[in-house]
């Protein structure tokens, strides 16, 4: 899913356009790009239409069959056994869990919440250009995609709330009231409809949750709950897998329409990449998105670090510093895109002494504040 996550610094500066295409363009042209409303040309469109055999072949593949897939009765206890057998394995779920930290508690909270909120994820994908569903149930190949995507990420939130539940741990309250508020204020991620925008995004942002939950997993290893482990690295395993398709996509228009794919990676990656959860809300704390990304990156599971080795990875992966047959607006985005992780590595110190300082109290977990422990560091590993 694609998680909430913030890397609590300021990019050095955002993507503009050269001072040359700035000129010749209209007042109404900046004001569309300005409120992110701005369509795609037919052209564009036919780019979308023309992939769809592609789509087929080379993305559909990575969802897979339900049959193939795992449900979250896999990892939970059994209600169909008898009561005394179904008690038994509840009170183990609550024995691993009482030794879990309040800090990494709250992260696991916060991370559940974002994935709950996927009807907002995917009423956003369904507004892309060349990519709705118009009925509601499209055979289009980039529809039918987008929606066994949801089919596979819906399992995470369902999985992570009944086992948080189970482990009598969290303020489920507290909880579902910040489910319903961020599901009720939506997001505001700043890609409007432009698909090149968007799948530039999920591939960051599938990239990051792969990441995050790997290292989500191997805490609760070393805390001492396989299970949690276990279920961290199998959702951290279908991010990789949807890392890979939106990744294949991004390199696909890389192919087609260079100069457009490039000035989009130039558009998302050069300003603070805001995350799907950055509106949550618990009816208390006016920061807690803040407060939530603060110690997610105070304990090691997404850091500073991890957002700029995100950016080299994609840098690498779809051949950008590479890149030939660019226009000179596409050829400036190359280099503004290639030259950032540098610039925002030298940020990392101030907001690393940011986090610090912090220490928030979360409604999810009784309000008990989050010390700052001291976590053993966490190896970034691709294969979980």
């Amino acid at each position: 899913m694609l998680m909430a996550i913030c890397t609590q610094l300021r990019a050095p500066h955002a993507w503009t356009p050269p001072k040359c295409h700035l000129k010749a363009q209209s007042k109404a042209v900046l004001l569309a790009q300005k409120t992110h409303s701005n369509s795609m040309s037919p052209e564009k469109k036919e780019i979308f239409k023309s992939l769809e055999s592609w789509v087929s072949q080379n993305i559909l593949p990575l969802a897979k069959p339900v049959e193939e897939c795992w449900q979250p009765r896999h990892f939970l206890p059994d209600s169909s056994l008898s009561s005394d057998d179904f008690i038994d394995q509840v009170k183990a779920l609550r024995d691993r869990t009482a030794e879990l930290p309040s800090d990494y508690l709250a992260v696991l909270v916060g991370d559940m919440i974002t994935e709950e909120s996927l009807p907002t994820v995917q009423s956003w994908l369904n507004r892309l250009d060349g990519i709705r569903d118009e009925s509601g149930s499209s055979v289009n190949p980039w529809v039918v995609w987008t929606r066994s995507w949801a089919s596979e990420e819906n399992r995470h939130g369902d999985l992570l709330k009944t086992y948080l539940y189970l482990s009598g741990r969290v303020d489920m309250l507290m909880v579902e009231k910040t489910i319903q508020y961020l599901i009720g204020a939506g997001m505001n991620i700043t890609t409007g409809n432009d698909p090149y925008k968007a799948f530039v995004y999920t591939s960051f942002q599938e990239r990051a949750t792969f990441l995050s939950n790997g290292s989500m997993a191997r805490l609760a290893k070393e805390r001492g709950d396989p299970t949690l482990a276990r279920i961290c690295g199998t959702i951290a395993a279908d991010e990789k897998r949807h890392e890979i398709a939106y990744e294949r996509i991004v390199e696909k228009f890389l192919e087609v329409d260079p100069t457009e794919t490039m000035i989009a990676i130039a558009e998302i990656m050069s300003n603070n990449i805001t995350m799907p959860g950055h509106l949550m809300h618990d009816g208390r704390d006016p920061q807690l998105f803040s407060h939530f990304s603060a110690v997610a990156q105070r304990i090691g599971v997404y850091t500073v670090s991890d957002y700029i080795d995100c950016l080299e990875f994609l840098v690498g992966r779809w051949r950008l510093k590479k890149l030939e047959g660019l226009t000179s607006e596409g050829k400036h985005a190359q280099d503004l895109v290639c030259g950032l992780a540098p610039k925002i590595r030298r940020l990392q110190e101030r907001a690393d002494e940011r986090v610090r300082k912090m220490k928030p109290k979360f409604s999810w977990i009784f309000n008990k504040e989050t010390p700052s422990l001291k976590y053993t560091q966490i190896e970034k590993k691709e294969v979980l």
